[in-house]
């Protein structure tokens, strides 16, 4: 396999077009999403308060990726009209090449591997940070708030259960790659080097994953492994000039992340959540 070296699309080289635009929508739209999942996380946990209880923010990864369905469908329309604006298609900048989806395929699984190395040094670099020597026993507390399980019934776990699997992977990650490494990136390139048009965008996608940590330190641990992954994502992007071998590695970690969902239904069921 031999990577292509030219960007995501010729704009993406600072200095190729003037688009006076460009600056609104690269910052805009990476904004709106954040603004957007913050508002869906805080609309679903009062939604569950209102239907069980008190219960802890933000709602648990079960019920806030059922939230981010609406998200996610607004920002894909958001992206097909800028790309139109741009003079290109959603499907140009996915890259699909006929005969040859086992390469791509291929090539997803190496930037996840790629990218998961700096991910998961990120998240032991800041873990050490904070808690130092008791850094592994706090594994066990920041990322898992046993508050944030909503005493749902198991028949309410199991549709939501199933709804996460079936949309969110699916749709989740191409609407992220389009919006923070497709047109936000390409627009901020227009603007500013290139780097700095990755850094931008890969800010927005850290700042966006705050919304799902279950503990103040996951915040800080949130906001530092993502925004490590963008810069990765960001760069593979620009290099290889696609975005289907990201969005396939991006939707299997989406994906690897629901599954567990599944198993909800069980545990309540059982009473072991």
């Amino acid at each position: 396999m031999s990577i292509h070296t030219h960007p995501v699309a010729p704009p993406s080289r600072p200095g190729r077009r003037r688009d006076h635009g460009a600056l609104a929508w690269g910052i805009g739209l990476p904004a709106l999403r954040v603004l957007l999942v913050a508002a869906a996380c805080t609309l679903a946990w009062l939604l569950l308060v209102a239907a069980v209880g008190p219960s802890a923010f933000p709602p648990s990864p079960l019920v806030a990726v059922v939230a981010m369905l609406p998200v996610n469908v607004l920002c894909l329309v958001l992206v097909v009209r800028r790309t139109h604006s741009m003079g290109t298609t959603v499907a140009a900048l996915i890259g699909y090449r006929r005969g040859r989806l086992g390469r791509d395929i291929l090539w997803g699984l190496l930037w996840l591997a790629v990218l998961y190395v700096p991910f998961a040094l990120t998240i032991m670099l800041v873990m050490w940070a904070l808690h130092s020597a008791d850094m592994f026993t706090a594994f066990e507390t920041v990322f898992f708030d046993p508050a944030t399980i909503p005493p749902l019934s198991p028949g309410v776990a199991a549709v939501l259960a199933i709804v996460a699997v079936i949309t969110f992977a699916p749709l989740n990650a191409p609407t992220e790659e389009l919006l923070y490494r497709g047109t936000a990136q390409r627009d901020l390139a227009t603007r500013m080097p290139v780097i700095g048009a990755i850094v931008v965008s890969a800010a927005f996608f850290g700042l966006q994953h705050v919304w799902y940590a279950p503990t103040p330190d996951a915040v800080v641990v949130y906001a530092c492994a993502f925004f490590v992954w963008g810069i990765g994502s960001g760069i593979v992007a620009w290099r290889q000039g696609r975005l289907l071998p990201l969005i396939i590695a991006h939707g299997l970690v989406n994906l690897l992340t629901t599954l567990p969902a599944l198993v909800v239904p069980f545990l309540l069921a059982n009473g072991v959540a």
